[in-house]
C-alpha cells in the first residue's frame, strides 16, 4: 500500500501533467502512463484525492460556519 507522501507526490505530478496539457508521462516507478482524455485524468485526480483524504484522517469539511462578534 502506498504511503501518504507517495500518494501526494503522484497527485502533484498528475496535476502538473494535466495543467501542462500532457496526456502521457513516466511515473515514479518508471512506467509510462497514458490517459485518453482530460476527464480521465480528472477522474484519476479525484480518486487520488479520496485516497489521500482517507489516509489523512477524513475528508475536508463541506460546510464552514463563521462566528463573528463586534466585541461588545
Amino acid at each position: 500500500m502506498a504511503t501518504l507522501a507517495d500518494l501526494q507526490q503522484r497527485r502533484d505530478s498528475l496535476f502538473k501533467a494535466l495543467t501542462d496539457g500532457i496526456r502521457s508521462f513516466r511515473d515514479q516507478n518508471g512506467e509510462e502512463v497514458a490517459f485518453s482524455s482530460g476527464s480521465e485524468m480528472r477522474a484519476a485526480l479525484a480518486a487520488l484525492d479520496r485516497e489521500i483524504a482517507n489516509l489523512s484522517g477524513g475528508r475536508p469539511p463541506s460546510t464552514i460556519i463563521f462566528r463573528t462578534s463586534k466585541g461588545l
